[in-house]
């Protein structure tokens, strides 16, 4: 049985793309590592196109990123959202504190 995997992939600066499964499997260290992989541009064009899941953790995930670089004064814009992840965004009554960041 495959290990379900995420992958954060560098496309040009400030362009980046996660692909994978975004979910209670892989979050943890994935988000341990990310001294690794987040970002340190003043603009962040985050493609969420090759995600096939996300869950709950995932959705938190993505809020502590924008947290984080909304605190360092970058600025965060998420493209091609799934469905999935915009439903769990509603369900929690926080799509507004993402709003402003997707296109």
């Amino acid at each position: 049985m495959n290990k379900p995997k995420i992958e954060w992939r560098v496309q040009k600066n400030g362009y980046y793309c996660l692909s994978g499964e975004l979910d209670r499997d892989t979050v943890p260290a994935f988000w341990q590592q990310r001294h690794e992989w987040m970002p340190q541009d003043a603009k962040v064009t985050l493609d969420l196109s090759a995600l096939v899941r996300v869950d709950s953790a995932g959705m938190v995930m993505l809020l502590h990123v924008y947290q984080q670089l909304r605190s360092k004064g970058c600025e965060l814009v998420l493209l091609n959202v799934p469905g999935q992840l915009k439903t769990l965004l509603r369900l929690s009554h926080v799509e507004s504190m993402l709003a402003a960041c997707t296109d």
